[in-house]
């Protein structure tokens, strides 16, 4: 079931997105070579934890022990951070946090670049942003959830890229993963229809090769079957009413 939100609640998430925001913002200050994944996990989640009624989403969810998915190079999702994950030059971090507040989550993704990084990177992850803005543009009442991907769609494939289909933005509010799921494929007029109150996360995973994916042994890690790159952006955002343009929930002040 779709759940529509109230002012009130959509301005406790835009107070939850702001601290994602931060997080994501104090993480990226310290992605550098030679740095842990477990470090920036402990770094995120002092952070959260140190605002009056937040905690992190993800740690426990569905059994998850972490704070961030830190996902590197051909890892697309829910890389599980650890001391001995070290961060090298030219690699790629995707890094996906949420924070629960008052009874109410925001998420949100960025993949950074560990020093310098090669063209192919690069154009990836500038791309995938790209992709992103597209899809955010679309969410708009009246239109409906394939239209948000068909246009990420259109980008990524447009620059030689896949889209991740096995996986999808979602529905979000009281609970992290609520209806509907939002791919980031599809065809305009397609899908449910977006209606004012209704709060999604969109996140395009690109990859450089193909779009098929696997589960390492964890059974977290997500990656590129051909093992190629992979980039994920992510934004919660607000569907407003008459048709105007959304409000992106996962952004600092």
């Amino acid at each position: 079931m779709i759940t529509l939100k109230s002012p009130r609640e959509i301005e406790t998430m835009a107070a939850a997105g702001r601290i994602v925001a931060e997080t994501l913002a104090l993480v990226r200050r310290h992605v550098r070579p030679g740095v842990s994944t477990e470090e920036l996990d402990r770094l995120a989640e002092d952070f959260i934890r140190s605002h009056p009624g937040a905690r992190p989403s993800f740690k426990g969810l569905y059994d998850f022990p972490a704070t961030l998915c830190t996902s590197i190079n051909a890892e697309v999702v829910h890389g599980i951070p650890s001391a001995k994950r070290i961060l090298r030059e030219g690699d790629l971090l995707s890094v996906d946090v949420g924070v629960w507040l008052d009874g109410l989550h925001a998420d949100s993704a960025a993949t950074f670049a560990v020093g310098r990084v090669g063209a192919d990177a690069e154009r990836l992850l500038h791309v995938t942003q790209e992709a992103l803005a597209a899809g955010v543009a679309q969410a708009r009442a009246g239109n409906h959830v394939g239209d948000i991907g068909h246009a990420v769609q259109q980008v990524a494939e447009a620059a030689g890229y896949s889209v991740v289909r096995e996986l999808v933005g979602h529905g979000i509010g009281s609970s992290f993963h609520e209806e509907p799921q939002v791919p980031n494929y599809g065809k305009p007029k397609r899908g449910p229809r977006l209606m004012p109150g209704m709060t999604i996360a969109i996140e395009p995973m690109v990859n450089l090769g193909g779009p098929e994916i696997r589960t390492l042994d964890d059974r977290w890690t997500v990656v590129t079957q051909d093992g190629s790159l992979s980039a994920h952006f992510e934004h919660t955002v607000a569907v407003l009413p008459d048709g105007g343009p959304p409000r992106i929930l996962t952004t600092a002040d």
